[in-house]
């Protein structure tokens, strides 16, 4: 299930957002945290099994487009389509006029997925 990020959450949301490899420095990672905490254009949702497991980032391009800023899931947890699943529960959440696309560290996830053409 995919749940809002709230601050109680921060520890995990950092550790799992520290796998993706533009955030490998503390600082940074620190003020990724920070941005999507305080920035109205930064959405930040965890998946939650048993365990928060997963994280996914939302940067508003527009009100009709989307980019995934940041995919992650914990490593004991990968390879069961747990990402794809986060995507496909993202883009139930949000209204069919807006597109999902990925950036430079996401976009290879939606090709190995084959997500592009369902959420384009």
């Amino acid at each position: 299930m995919l749940i809002r990020y709230k601050k109680a959450h921060e520890k995990i949301a950092m550790g799992l957002l520290s796998f993706m490899p533009n955030e490998k420095d503390i600082k940074k990672l620190q003020q990724s945290i920070k941005d999507y905490e305080e920035m109205d254009s930064l959405q930040l949702f965890l998946w939650k099994e048993e365990d928060i497991i997963g994280l996914l980032g939302i940067e508003w391009v527009n009100e009709n487009e989307v980019e995934l800023k940041d995919i992650s899931v914990n490593p004991s947890h990968r390879h069961q389509g747990i990402g794809k699943q986060m995507v496909e529960a993202l883009r139930e959440m949000l209204s069919d006029e807006i597109s999902i696309k990925g950036n430079e560290y996401t976009g290879t996830f939606f090709e190995r997925c084959h997500l592009e053409e369902k959420i384009k």
